[in-house]
């Protein structure tokens, strides 16, 4: 009898484990972007970003960061993409959305965040990934200074294809700074089970 419980707790259990591993997969979006120097997948978290989340979901499936490009690469600092093509053309954008960071989540390193202008609500399409902790980038208040860049993903494989975009020379073009002189693209940005 013993046995047949102790069977049965673990049928439970592994069950159980499965359904929410299952559902921490489905609740929490992957993303392959596939670069011009190697593959980076990241993980979106939705449930404590899901303005964010959904927004760079939008723009994944509708193909847009498909021929753009990692525009701004500091070493120890981050490298912005996903709003420039290889012609260092601004891609068309939909609205701007909430500023979320006041979510929790942090600006540390694999972290990826919105990037947006002085005016805290206005990020669209353009999103940084993090080469260290960043804590002057977290929230801090609902003020001009304290707003803060809302985190919504992790880099979950390829950090040494982050690593290795930031080896890349950089310069000036088109008037912006800290522009790899050759260009990092993404190929493509597509969802993964």
């Amino acid at each position: 009898m013993r046995n047949l419980l102790l069977s049965m707790l673990f049928l439970f259990t592994a069950t159980t484990s499965f359904a929410t591993e299952n559902k921490m997969t489905q609740a929490h979006p992957k993303v392959k972007l596939t670069t011009s120097v190697g593959e980076i997948t990241i993980q979106l978290n939705p449930e404590k970003a899901p303005i964010s989340s959904a927004n760079f979901l939008t723009y994944v499936k509708e193909g847009f960061y498909n021929g753009t490009i990692f525009h701004r690469v500091i070493k120890g600092f981050m490298a912005q993409g996903g709003g420039f093509d290889t012609s260092f053309h601004q891609k068309d954008v939909h609205a701007p959305i909430e500023n979320e960071a006041d979510n929790g989540l942090k600006n540390t390193r694999g972290s990826i965040a919105m990037a947006r202008t002085n005016v805290p609500n206005s990020a669209t399409a353009q999103f940084f990934i993090n080469y260290k902790d960043n804590d002057f980038l977290n929230h801090t208040g609902k003020n001009a200074s304290g707003w803060g860049y809302a985190v919504f993903a992790e880099v979950i494989e390829g950090m040494d294809v982050v690593d290795k975009m930031a080896t890349e020379p950089t310069g000036t073009r088109n008037g912006n700074q800290d522009v790899p002189k050759t260009d990092i693209v993404i190929e493509k940005a597509e969802i993964i089970e």
